[in-house]
């Protein structure tokens, strides 16, 4: 298949396949004019390279489990050697985490915010903030 129909299949640009083949991540095949040609696993590979840019991993990342971007990554599979996709899953699990716990903490004080705007009391289990007040350089001159 082109790379017009592969981008139409998998719901992705022309431009990204591109990008995905500069970095190493999809390999067409070429004809003697140039044009790029896909076989049916191109679907599967491009599949799983969106679903883990998704997630959080870089280009460099998937490019550590090259073999693996051909496996069907969403269900019971069985990569060649999986020590390099545990090893790169880890990392990113580490690093997700660490952004959920810091989303949560601002959510956290968010709502301790907006319960002090509206009034309200503390949530149970956190100490109630005393309002803010604005620091002198962002107050307004009268």
């Amino acid at each position: 298949m082109r790379i017009g129909e592969l981008a139409r299949i998998t719901g992705t640009t022309t431009r990204a396949l591109r990008y995905y083949e500069e970095q190493g991540l999809l390999r067409p095949d070429r004809s003697t004019n140039g044009y790029r040609s896909y076989g049916e696993g191109a679907v599967r590979v491009v599949a799983n390279i969106r679903l883990l840019l998704a997630a959080g991993l870089t280009t460099d990342d998937l490019r550590l489990l090259d073999g693996c971007l051909r496996d069907e990554l969403t269900g019971s599979h069985a990569c060649a050697d999986p020590n390099p996709k545990i090893e790169v899953f880890e990392q990113r699990l580490a690093l997700l985490q660490s952004r959920v716990d810091d989303l949560a903490a601002v959510r956290d004080q968010l709502l301790d915010r907006l319960s002090d705007l509206r009034g309200q009391p503390a949530r149970p289990g956190r100490p109630h903030c005393p309002p803010t007040t604005p620091r002198a350089e962002h107050a307004t001159a009268a």
